[in-house]
């Protein structure tokens, strides 16, 4: 994982048995450039999750001096030059002897998708679901989103989680504000200060860890229901209440 602009990360995905080297998205090419020199690797592969700049601003420079290989979304919203493979929900590929799979999650775009390999035990979630965070819906609809977090809640509990961007303090001083009474999320919100304080990465997380903490997994609990009065409410309501009260926050 590496860091670019003042909050993304890059992640560099490299298999020593092929050689191949996949960079989730590609938003900085000089940043990736030097994560590539740093780690010896070879780019063969470009996943992209969606076409904002700060995910797609280097494509096509990496794609031009490694001959990359760019699988992403279709045309949906705003279209990505230099896509060679489009993929979208519930298909899957082969990269380094691995099945990925595309797990498409509409809201804060429409043509977000996530890449998912169960035999790492790993899922590439962009800017659908942070640390203690989701993304703020752009292009979708509060319920495009929930249905999409949904998706993504399915997953094993052991599943590793890189997302796109380090928002988790932020997430986590908004987070306590609706689920006052999680001790295992005050407990998570001390740590999160800590590590900030000493300039530690908050991400990668792991999915059990999200489904005790993060409030936007968490609809259904019934003291986040209780808080905000809507004991009777669905959870996809619930939700975009959430939303609409991160994104005054």
């Amino acid at each position: 994982q590496f860091s670019y602009n003042a909050d993304n990360y890059g992640v560099l995905l490299h298999c020593p048995d092929s050689g191949d080297t996949a960079c989730i998205d590609a938003g900085d090419a000089t940043a990736t450039e030097a994560a590539l020199t740093q780690s010896g690797w070879s780019l063969t592969h470009l996943f992209i999750t969606h076409h904002h700049g700060d995910h797609t601003a280097g494509l096509t420079s990496l794609k031009a001096t490694h001959n990359a290989h760019v699988i992403g979304p279709p045309p949906r919203s705003t279209p990505i030059s230099g896509i060679d493979h489009a993929v979208w929900d519930g298909d899957s590929f082969e990269f380094a002897n691995r099945q990925v799979h595309v797990i498409a999650t509409p809201g804060h775009t429409t043509d977000m998708i996530n890449f998912y390999l169960p035999d790492e035990k790993i899922v590439f979630t962009g800017d659908t679901l942070f640390a203690l965070g989701c993304g703020r819906v752009f292009e979708g609809s509060f319920d495009m989103m929930w249905n999409s977090l949904e998706k993504l809640r399915a997953l094993p509990d052991d599943i590793i989680i890189y997302c796109s961007h380090e928002y988790t303090q932020a997430n986590a001083d908004f987070a306590i504000t609706v689920d006052p009474h999680n001790d295992a999320l005050s407990k998570r919100r001390e740590q999160v200060i800590e590590q900030r304080a000493n300039n530690i990465a908050t991400v990668p997380t792991i999915m059990s860890v999200e489904k005790a903490t993060n409030p936007f997994l968490r609809p259904d609990d019934l003291l986040i229901r209780a808080h905000l009065d809507m004991a009777h409410a669905s959870n996809a309501d619930v939700f975009a209440e959430i939303r609409r009260r991160k994104d005054a926050f």
